[in-house]
């Protein structure tokens, strides 16, 4: 499974009864619940990244990236958009983009 393939099963749970999906369910309570969820996800990861517990680090990155897309989703930003930013910083280094900012 790639990212877009994650990111457009998350798009077809946005229509989808909140009782059939966790994603429904959590893309029915509203971008700020996806933001506090994603995170959530995110400080798991840095504490399992602090204890060097691969195995848990690696449970835990995949939660950050798929609540990641569902906060995406929830806001309407497309994957993609994401991906063409990430596509340019590639040829800019990371200090000197970083000053641009």
């Amino acid at each position: 499974m790639t990212l877009n393939d994650l990111y457009a099963t998350i798009l077809a749970r946005k229509s989808a009864d909140p009782t059939s999906s966790w994603t429904a369910q959590l893309l029915a309570k509203g971008p700020e619940k996806c933001a506090e969820k994603f995170g959530e996800e995110a400080i798991e990861a840095i504490i399992e990244a602090v204890k060097d517990d691969k195995a848990a680090l690696t449970n835990e990155a995949a939660d950050v990236i798929y609540h990641l897309l569902v906060m995406l989703a929830a806001r309407d930003v497309p994957l993609e958009d994401v991906m063409q930013v990430l596509a340019a910083r590639q040829s800019t280094s990371g200090i000197a983009e970083k000053a641009s900012r």
